[in-house]
């Protein structure tokens, strides 16, 4: 089987390997998520996972297609770090979702994307002065301090995605 996974991003390419494993052919796929580049609510992070996870699909002629996205999400409390992931079929395009980690981000970075419009991996390079961040520890893992990374945030997501394939299967054979 093969698996098309909607970036190239390593934090989120092996995430979705460690919840997979070495049966399934893996397969990048650059896709775009059809959302602001920095998405601001979680249904728009929820949409960008979506078409993701479908034009990867597609795209790469997989079994599955996996999208993952990180957005941001406004609240009374301030302004959230959120992520979400979907996952489709070839045979079956009704996205699967799953939703992960969630931290409130300081002031100093939250004011930036709201002010400045800037996207998190952006405001995280200003605020940290260090580079590619989205593509190692992520906003996630600055603010817990190195205990969760962003590829254990998205192996969780990835790991609720497989689980509800899994009992949409198993429900099937029934």
């Amino acid at each position: 089987m093969k698996i098309a996974i909607g970036t190239k991003n390593p934090t989120k390419v092996n995430a979705v390997k460690k919840v997979f494993g070495d049966t399934f052919t893996y397969v990048e796929v650059d896709v775009q998520s059809g959302v602001s580049p920095q998405p601001f609510s979680d249904e728009e992070t929820i949409q960008g996972a979506i078409n993701r996870a479908r034009a990867a699909v597609k795209a790469a002629g997989a079994d599955i297609g996996i999208g993952l996205e990180g957005g941001v999400q406004e609240t009374p409390h301030g302004l959230f770090l959120c992520n979400w992931g979907s996952l489709v079929t070839s045979k079956d395009l009704e996205p699967i979702l799953g939703g992960g980690a969630r931290i409130l981000l300081p002031e100093a970075v939250a004011g930036m994307l709201r002010r400045d419009k800037k996207e998190l991996a952006e405001a995280m390079e200003v605020y940290t002065n260090q580079k590619n961040i989205r593509k190692k520890e992520g906003a996630i893992g600055i603010f817990t301090n190195g205990n969760l990374d962003r590829t254990a945030m998205f192996y969780q997501v990835v790991l609720m995605l497989k689980g509800q394939l899994d009992f949409r299967t198993n429900q099937a054979v029934q």
